[in-house]
């Protein structure tokens, strides 16, 4: 999730409630590979508390992603992942993203250089179940074949964006497939992902699915004490709604706009009397500091 999942989104979670494995938000793989790496590299910044942390690229070009897949290995991530699910324009315009899902051979490729460079670290994909229709019976396949060690599948097509309920039992189609796919040792691992709420949501979901995993993105929002179970008081979460701040401060000052971290205040702030007109005070707000003085001045009010 570009502009959310970033270093400092992710040190808050693993402070807070962890989870199993954390994916960096994706980074161009044909901008990795121009002159203008020196001005992406600071989207694969990592915190050894967030190991295992996996690299995530998106591009459309095979040699690209063999020299990230070198990159990711030289960072010392964990993993590579290749998204082949985002449904946004501009980067489906490039080739990218969900458009892979109408290139399954291009796909492949992509696939096979990514491991190629990635040498002993797992590469998984992020995709969707179809492009304009659901195409799980053909799409799913043709990425097992290229043999990555993980897909996580989003339940929507790409038409669909996130303007639909995701389809869990599409994806758990998938996860048949790919247990009928292939040999015991080659076993590829089919993670569901779209509208998981919580934990006990996301092991039913596991279960009844029979996938190996769960990937939950927005549910986190906000709540960097999910996958620790624990329901943090309204205090709590303000104070960590500044320390997210102060943090991404810290690492994007003169390379983010600051209101990029004001995406998360909707999310922090929420539930409870008054939140809106605080919300409202913290989208004035220019930095860090003007975010505590709000917060510090109106939290008794709220």
């Amino acid at each position: 999730m570009a502009d959310v999942t970033d270093a400092a989104f992710r040190f808050i979670i693993a402070k807070y409630g962890k989870p199993d494995v954390m994916w960096t938000e994706f980074v161009s793989a044909d901008g990795l590979c121009s002159e203008g790496k020196k001005a992406l590299l600071h989207n694969l910044r990592f915190d050894e508390s967030e190991r295992p942390i996996v690299a995530q690229f998106f591009g459309a070009t095979p040699e690209h992603f063999y020299s990230c897949a070198l990159l990711a290995r030289e960072l010392g991530f964990d993993g590579v992942d290749i998204n082949m699910g985002c449904p946004e324009k501009n980067v489906v315009k490039q080739g990218a993203g969900a458009a892979l899902i109408k290139n399954p051979s291009l796909a492949k490729r992509i696939i096979e250089e990514t491991k190629r460079g990635a040498g002993p670290l797992p590469v998984s994909v992020k995709t969707r179940i179809g492009f304009n229709a659901k195409e799980e019976l053909s799409w799913i396949p043709a990425l097992l074949e290229a043999g990555p060690a993980c897909i996580v599948i989003h339940g929507r097509t790409k038409k669909e964006m996130s303007l639909v309920p995701a389809d869990w039992e599409t994806i758990g189609r998938a996860a048949e497939l790919a247990k009928r796919f292939g040999s015991s040792s080659e076993k590829t691992l089919i993670v569901g992902n779209g509208d998981v709420t919580g934990l006990e949501d996301a092991a039913e979901k596991a279960a009844r699915y029979e996938l190996d995993g769960v990937m939950i993105g927005r549910g986190i929002f906000g709540n960097p004490w999910l996958f620790a179970g624990l329901s943090p008081s309204k205090e709590e979460k303000l104070r960590v709604m500044v320390e997210h701040t102060f943090l991404f401060e810290k690492f994007f000052k003169g390379i983010k706009s600051f209101d990029v971290m004001k995406k998360h205040y909707k999310a922090y702030v929420n539930g409870f009397r008054g939140a809106k007109e605080l919300r409202i005070k913290l989208m004035e707000a220019k930095n860090a500091e003007e975010v505590a003085d709000i917060v510090e001045k109106n939290v008794m009010k709220v």
